[in-house]
């Protein structure tokens, strides 16, 4: 597959010199999570790359940092956004180290699921105010995102407000998403990287993850590790189930229910 991205975002390292003279005790949050840690660097693809691991591992807090970083707002939207209903990111955006490309990206979206309410709520706020601007939530298909579903807001994000030429950090964007829809975020990743897009995706979706020569990194115990897609505990465990759910069932559940 031919890929035309621009790789705006190029790596990212942790100021272990930084942290050492600022923080007094790295046992406490987020320096205590392994993959935190024992971040050296991590040299993103110039289309997609995956964040993976288990609940816990630390990819949203990772994901987040790195957003922080580069300007997105903490609870998402575009750099545009300003705003705050609770703080709760940490301090690791303080202790990256940035490394982007000569590229400039045109547009660009830090999705949350957890937070996504809260954007769809400013966005609301901002058209209340008087503006000589088009309402903002033009730019999102028309129809307020609060009227929508959960999942239905999430692909109407994708298909009306991301324009291309963007840097796009997206935390588990398949959260109430259908298996159907999921695969069609999967053509809209597509269309959006041949529109010299660059994306960064935290997610647990075996689905997304089949992106086409994506890179794929493992979050856990032993830091970041480049992983394959059929080496993932998400596509392998998903196929031992479909391959058999019944067998899969019988060693979840007692014996004697059945």
């Amino acid at each position: 597959m031919k890929l035309v991205a621009k790789p705006y975002l190029r790596q990212i390292s942790l100021k272990h010199e930084k942290i050492r003279e600022e923080v007094d005790d790295q046992s406490t949050y987020p320096f205590s999570i392994p993959c935190i840690r024992l971040l050296e660097k991590i040299d993103f693809h110039p289309a997609v790359t995956f964040l993976v691991g288990e609940n816990g591992s630390g990819k949203s807090t990772l994901l987040e940092a790195i957003a922080i970083a580069v300007g997105f707002n903490p609870e998402g939207g575009t750099k545009n956004f300003n705003f705050s209903t609770r703080r709760s990111h940490s301090e690791l955006c303080d202790y990256l180290r940035i490394v982007r490309s000569t590229s400039h990206p045109k547009d660009g979206f830090f999705l949350r699921a957890e937070s996504f309410f809260n954007v769809a709520t400013q966005i609301e706020k901002m058209d209340e105010e008087p503006a000589l601007a088009p309402p903002v939530i033009n730019s999102y298909g028309g129809v307020s995102l609060h009227e929508q579903s959960h999942g239905e807001s999430f692909f109407t994000l994708m298909h009306k407000r991301f324009r291309g030429k963007g840097l796009y950090i997206l935390d588990e964007p398949e959260a109430a998403v259908s298996p159907m829809r999921q695969m069609a975020m999967l053509q809209r990743i597509h269309e959006l990287v041949e529109q010299q897009s660059q994306f960064i995706i935290a997610t647990h979706s075996p689905i997304l993850l089949a992106y086409p020569e994506a890179k794929i990194l493992l979050l856990n115990q032993d830091g970041s590790t480049e992983t394959g897609y059929q080496d993932t505990e998400h596509y392998k465990l998903t196929k031992r189930f479909l391959d058999d759910p019944q067998a899969a069932i019988r060693e979840l559940f007692p014996a004697r229910l059945f």
